[in-house]
């Protein structure tokens, strides 16, 4: 059964042991970050924190809901998340039906589908209370999470956004700054669905409605983070996540749907050309990110549970919660991945490289120059254009092994001969670069070379023992009297 909300989950966190509540009084500027940064870096990422007494705010607030392998586990309802990539991969494999029986038999997997599609309903708890008139964001315990952060930011953001064309809503996960009662900056970078709406809207010269959503399903925030192909609607994924559709509730104030079991909606607009400057935030690179101008958000009604419950992440230098979020999104959509490189056998964006700075890849290769093939396919592939490195190994590699992957790359590269670096776009979060989102990227080919890539002698074999004398030490281990 898919979580009713986020209670629904955070009840059966606490059932299983892995979440704590705090009755102390807490101050969400600063205090609850250093708290809950203790907690993401313990053993196993910690325990959830579900902080009851916020100063000056009734409501409470709950941090690292997805900071584990265990808890992401929870969260997507399955046992392992490669569960996820399996049903993603047997949907793109179905070839398309020849016989009667064929497309009897595909009915199933369309009867799953259609399940997955976002349902509107009328009444939706996120909607119990109505602040139109005055409408105030101070009432929330909204963090300020690093002494250099420019204020109180909004972490952990559903963001919904109109195409004035096509009228397809999507939903991005863009932090938000809070100016005052009822005014925010929107931090959307020129890559994203949201910023291309609001480009659309300046182009016409009309104001452009949104709505930032905080707390729902972990389905749905999940979902919001994802790299989904363009056009895939979030709610329509998380549909699929959750084997049940996202019920969803038009706004108040405009025809933008939102999830209808959310904990807090903030509706409003963006006027066009409207921009101020926003941050400096202490973000997931580990660095702070610095001020600019973005587009502002203004405040027009907020809606939420009477009792709401406010979720929020901290972002800093790993290993922190978004790092279980984006090694999810590493199993997930290996198979999309695979629709254009099916040479590739597997993926790891350490956690290190904050996913945009590292990628090992293995593969199987098939000819001459094939790593270097997918290096420049990946720097043109969606968000992977972002990867300041990409390492390419053979499939005998186990790329989730870091040590033994960096013992093989190590061994296996002729500098001159194996490394690509090339220039293109960057994250907007990459402060190493000359300029602002471009620079210069790497890729290295560690594959084992053949005489057509340059080789002029032999490929040295590998070190293994033999299948026999393991088999007789394993045998006679206890004879060694080795501890």
């Amino acid at each position: 059964m898919a979580y009713k909300d986020l209670r629904d989950f955070i009840n059966l966190l606490e059932k299983k042991g892995l979440l704590k509540r705090i009755n102390t009084e807490v101050d969400p500027i600063l205090e609850i970050t250093e708290i809950t940064d203790r907690m993401c870096k313990s053993h196993n990422g910690g325990k959830v924190l579900f902080f009851e007494k916020v100063k000056g705010s009734q409501y409470p607030v709950a941090t690292n809901l997805f900071g584990s392998f265990e808890r992401m586990c929870l969260a997507l309802e399955v046992g392992r998340i490669d569960d996820i990539a399996k049903r993603i991969e047997e949907l793109l494999n179905q070839a398309p039906p020849k016989t009667l029986m064929e497309k009897l038999s595909m009915l199933p997997q369309l009867f799953e589908l259609s399940k997955c599609l976002p349902k509107r309903i009328k009444n939706a708890p996120c909607q119990e209370v109505i602040e139109k008139n005055n409408p105030d964001l101070s009432r929330f315990p909204i963090l300020k999470c690093w002494p250099g952060d420019g204020g109180r930011f909004i972490t952990l953001p559903m963001v919904f956004t109109k195409d004035p064309d096509t009228g397809i809503q999507i939903c991005g996960l863009y932090r938000i700054h809070i100016y005052d009662k009822t005014t925010t900056g929107m931090h959307w970078h020129i890559h994203k669905g949201g910023a291309r709406h609001y480009d659309k809207y300046k182009a016409i010269n009309k104001r452009m409605p949104a709505a930032i959503v905080v707390g729902s399903d972990p389905a749905v925030i999940y979902s919001s983070s994802a790299p989904l192909p363009e056009g895939v609607d979030e709610m329509l994924f998380a549909g699929f996540l959750r084997k049940d559709p996202v019920e969803m509730v038009r706004c108040i104030t405009s025809d933008i749907e939102v999830p209808a079991n959310s904990e807090l909606v903030i509706e409003g607009y963006l006027e066009p050309e409207e921009m101020r400057l926003e941050g400096p935030f202490g973000d997931h690179t580990g660095f702070y990110s610095a001020s600019d101008h973005y587009p502002v958000f203004h405040v027009a009604c907020i809606t939420h549970r009477r009792d709401m419950i406010y979720p929020a992440t901290i972002v800093g230098k790993p290993p922190m919660e978004d790092c279980y979020m984006g090694k999810a999104t590493e199993r997930i959509f290996l198979p999309l991945l695979r629709l254009d490189f099916p040479e590739i056998k597997d993926i790891n964006l350490p956690m290190e490289g904050v996913f945009h700075n590292a990628v090992l890849i293995s593969i199987k290769k098939s000819y001459p120059g094939h790593a270097k093939k997918v290096i420049h396919g990946l720097w043109g592939k969606g968000q992977m254009m972002f990867s300041k490195l990409i390492i390419v190994v053979d499939d005998d590699v186990d790329v989730q092994n870091i040590s033994y992957t960096a013992w093989r790359v190590l061994n296996n590269v002729d500098w001159k001969r194996d490394v690509v670096i090339a220039e293109g776009p960057l994250d907007d979060l990459d402060h190493s670069a000359s300029w602002p989102r471009y620079g210069s990227k790497m890729g290295i080919d560690a594959t084992r070379k053949t005489r057509e890539e340059g080789m002029m002698r032999d490929w040295p074999d590998e070190l293994f023992m033999s299948e026999e004398i393991k088999r007789l030490v394993d045998e006679r281990w206890k004879e060694y009297g080795i501890d």
